[in-house]
């Protein structure tokens, strides 16, 4: 479509402005829904395998701290081992048996630090079997999930490829309109993205479609009408908040099904 560079001053012009707007945002929404919840699947598992990288950094860190804790178990083992070869030659030189009885004591405590330190290795290993096992089902599940991601990935991407241009050109549009209308009624147009993303449909600004607000089916006075039509002030819909911009001639000359009062937003 074409740009339009002159922006919109009066009450009708900024009406049909907005129009122009909800009318690009709703062809947006459609391409939105093409993609169905793809986005959000990605987005999922882009964060569920970021988790298992997290686990998985934590599990080898463990692994590395436990394999840590082994080697200054085996250079314990090491050391008490040459300090009862040394009492064991002391041993042989003692002078009375006191010192025979004090140097027995020693080897005795370093063969219980040996004991100690061998558990202590065992435990080790076995802990690090165990957390091998966890790293391998996190390394299984980080390979399934990324595969799953790819598929989607791909799903996405293709069908993100097929409606570009189509987008492309419609957020073109949109700046230029949103660039328009915000530069005369700011306000305006923060009211318009506020209602907008909070109606299930994102139907914000409607016409009057057999004197009945399109989007909610409330039924419109006459007089409410003629206002509307008149475009000599912005009117909203007192049950739903929406801008109520303009009236379908069309269609007017038959009669409303709808019944007074507020029947959905």
């Amino acid at each position: 479509m074409e740009s339009t560079t002159s922006q919109p001053k009066s009450v009708a012009e900024k009406l049909d402005i907005l129009l122009r707007l909800q009318t690009i945002d709703l062809d947006l929404d459609e391409i939105m829904k093409i993609r169905g919840a793809l986005p959000e699947e990605v987005s999922d598992l882009e964060d569920e395998i970021a988790g298992y990288q997290t686990r998985l950094e934590k599990y080898e860190g463990d692994v590395e701290s436990m394999q840590k804790e082994i080697e200054s178990n085996k250079a314990a083992i090491k050391e008490s081992e040459n300090l009862i070869k040394k009492y064991s030659e002391q041993q042989m030189n003692v002078r009375n048996n006191r010192e025979y009885d004090a140097i027995t004591k020693e080897i005795e405590l370093q063969n219980l630090e040996i004991q100690i330190s061998e558990k202590r290795i065992k435990e080790h290993y076995a802990k690090i079997e165990a957390k091998n096992q966890e790293v391998d089902v996190t390394k299984n599940l980080i390979d399934q999930r990324g595969k799953d991601l790819e598929s989607k990935r791909k799903e996405l991407e293709q069908i993100i490829a097929e409606s570009k241009e189509e987008e492309d050109n419609l957020m073109k549009e949109r700046d230029d309109v949103v660039s328009q209308i915000s530069k005369v009624d700011d306000k305006l147009y923060k009211y318009y993205e506020k209602l907008r993303n909070s109606l299930s449909n994102g139907l914000a600004v409607v016409k009057v479609k057999r004197g009945a607000a399109e989007g909610c089916n409330i039924i419109i006075p006459p007089q409410r009408i003629v206002e509307i039509r008149e475009k000599k002030r912005i009117i909203f819909d007192e049950y739903s908040g929406r801008i109520l911009a303009d009236v379908d001639d069309e269609e007017e000359e038959e009669e409303p099904k709808g019944r007074r009062g507020r029947r959905s937003v």
